[in-house]
């Protein structure tokens, strides 16, 4: 007899070697329609795997969260088989599940986005036919002669180590690969081709390009309809179209992934940095800046030029040599170091925003995602033990308050100590001891990465999510035992004798551009009028009020207000549809009658016109809702 426990704690007995099919056929026949997999003591195997021996089995369905990752999966090797039909000569390297699909690369002529259908249809074929994912298990030895036509398999093999090596089969196609798949191919009731792109077999551009095609699948019709609205939203969002249409920043090859910051977009960035400097300063941070570069030596002593040679980089003065810094960290150690501390000076708030260059390659580059010159807002704080969870909660505090003014909520993962790390036992579980206890203080659920902390410290990652339900990784909390040892960092206890502080990494916007293009996104270039690059904009009936709208014009800068007067001899009809267009908040018209009368009309983002506001109460509006930094730009939301 086989006793198969459950998650709620109930046993089914079998006199037979189930599997995990016959366990969810004993349950309902409809759930066996809905499963794709189970997790067997723990670990997640195919739904025909035997089950030998007393277990704890859950059986995965279409409605939890691992199944999708299964399917699409699943539907890279479908997608594979469907092109080894069609196209000759093909060479297949690997196929993973990324964010929202999948990809396989591909050694083959250049296939364009035309021939998806083609493959698309061969796709479907595949599909209805119901064909079974089984998994085969043979020597390493075995898997080597049956892929000795694919030299890329056979390299992957060949960097296992010996033993059994699993295959799926799918008729006439076998795949390396350790698994869990679908039962059979019917499972995947939508799948979409979605780009191709040229990559380079294991990044490196000395060897073969090939072709990534992009996929992804669902498990019904009217999930992929979701998912197309909302990649057409997201097209709609591009921060990369939306900064070039509003004159934010550009691109130039002269200096590839180093964006070009534009009058406007130097608007936002400032406005940016002073809430970031004013909520430094009230959480009692000072600022500090450090060179761009710095020489060898510095380099060797952090373990950068060890560990991080390839993407710095490097110039030499003097006959010394120097690189441009891609981290901050080095130079907050040097400026700790200028002089002595005590225990008394702790904890030390000391940030900088730094810019940082980082040697990324070409293909990897994204808009103001993926650069190779960023701003980071570094901070660094020398603590010591027993303050380990105030300073945590202080930091988590200030992220929920900077995140929270931009409309940003966010969620917390803790990465504990990997196999490969450096400092004691000891040191390690003081310091987890004490992000966990920060945590707890704060009172927010967090999820565990065990074993995916860096191999210096633990941290906490903080996921922010868009308006479009899109989660990024911006600011972090590292807790770096390293760096305070390579540079011999001390304080002066209580008992006068020397002590190495303990010393948190944090970012909260991360990379200031990146942030930048997630607010783009997040606002679709509707800004708040707070950070909007041009806050007010003044339009002339015609010609002979421009001289007065001029006057206003110039009032209102002198208040601080990002104002243009828009001359153009157009119709107000044309000037206004292009003032929305551009995504100015307010929208000021001043004819005959507001002259005479020294007042405005003020027309709305949602398209309403007030008229006859005085200067001084649109004033003493556009500045409060300014201080408030209120997420709506409408000063008259409170109406």
């Amino acid at each position: 007899m086989i006793h198969i426990t459950f998650p709620d704690g109930s046993i089914k007995g079998f006199e037979y070697i189930p599997s995990g099919m016959d366990v969810a056929k004993r349950i309902s026949e409809g759930l066996a329609r809905d499963c794709v997999a189970m997790m067997l003591d723990g670990i997640t195997v195919d739904l025909n795997t035997p089950i030998t021996q007393d277990a704890h089995v859950r059986l995965i369905t279409t409605k939890d969260k691992e199944a999708l990752e299964i399917l699409r999966h699943s539907a890279a090797h479908v997608m594979a088989q469907a092109i080894q039909h069609l196209y000759e000569g093909v060479k297949l390297t690997i196929g993973p599940v990324v964010e929202d699909g999948f990809y396989y690369d591909i050694d083959m002529p250049p296939v364009s986005e035309d021939e998806f259908p083609k493959i698309e249809d061969e796709i479907k074929k595949i599909i209805k036919a119901k064909i079974p994912f089984e998994r085969k298990v043979v020597p390493k030895s075995e898997a080597l002669a049956f892929y000795k036509d694919e030299p890329y398999k056979v390299e992957m093999i060949s960097e296992l180590e010996d033993g059994n090596i699993s295959l799926y089969e799918m008729g006439d196609f076998t795949d390396l690969c350790r698994g869990p798949h679908l039962p059979h191919t019917g499972f995947i009731k939508t799948l979409k081709l979605m780009k191709v792109s040229g990559a380079y077999w294991r990044a490196d551009q000395t060897k073969a390009q090939l072709q990534r095609i992009y996929g992804t699948a669902f498990f019904s019709k009217k999930e992929l309809a979701a998912y197309l609205i909302f990649l057409e939203e997201a097209k709609k969002r591009n921060h990369r179209k939306i900064g070039l249409a509003l004159e934010l920043f550009s691109f130039h090859d002269e200096a590839p992934g180093m964006p070009f910051f534009h009058p406007k977009g130097m608007n936002i960035w400032n406005s940016l940095i002073a809430y970031w400097q004013a909520e430094h300063r009230a959480a009692g941070y000072v600022e500090t800046k450090t060179p761009i570069m710095l020489n060898r030596d510095l380099w060797e002593k952090s373990g950068h030029w060890e560990n991080y040679r390839d993407q710095m980089y490097t110039t030499t003065v003097d006959n010394i040599e120097y690189a441009i810094k891609p981290m901050n960290c080095p130079g907050g150690m040097l400026i700790y170091n200028s002089k002595p501390h005590s225990y008394k000076d702790l904890p030390l708030r000391i940030a900088e925003i730094g810019i940082v260059h980082r040697h990324e390659l070409s293909g990897v580059l994204s808009g103001l995602f993926r650069v190779r010159s960023f701003h980071q807002d570094d901070a660094h704080i020398f603590m010591t033990p027993h303050q380990i969870e105030d300073e945590i909660v202080g930091v988590l505090e200030l992220v929920e308050r900077i995140y929270g003014t931009f409309g940003l909520g966010f969620h917390l993962e803790l990465s504990t100590r990997p196999e490969k790390s450096i400092g004691t036992d000891q040191q390690w579980e003081t310091v987890t001891k004490g992000l966990k206890s920060g945590l707890a203080v704060y009172g927010k659920d967090y999820k565990i990465n065990e074993g995916d902390g860096a191999f210096y410290g633990p941290k906490i990652d903080m996921h922010i999510k868009d308006a479009l339900g899109r989660t990024w990784q911006c600011g972090t909390v590292q807790l770096d035992m390293a760096l305070p040892e390579r540079f011999d960092l001390y304080y002066v206890g209580k008992d006068n004798q020397k002590h190495r502080p303990l010393m948190i990494h944090r970012v909260v916007y991360g990379s200031i551009e990146r942030f930048l293009g997630i607010l783009i996104e997040h606002f679709a270039g509707k800004f708040p009028l707070w950070l909007a690059p041009i806050q007010v904009v003044v339009l002339a009936i015609n010609d002979e009020i421009v001289p007065y709208a001029n006057t206003v014009k110039i009032k209102l800068e002198k208040a601080g207000l990002r104002i243009e007067l828009d001359r153009r001899t157009e119709s107000l009809n044309r000037k206004v549809r292009d003032a929305q267009l551009n995504k100015i908040p307010l929208i000021l018209t001043i004819g005959e009658k507001e002259r005479e009368a020294d007042t405005l009309s003020v027309r709305t983002p949602g398209g309403n016109v007030r008229h006859g506001i005085p200067h001084e109460e649109f004033l003493i509006r556009v500045r409060k809702h300014i201080r408030q930094r209120n997420l709506d730009p409408d000063i008259f939301i409170e109406d």
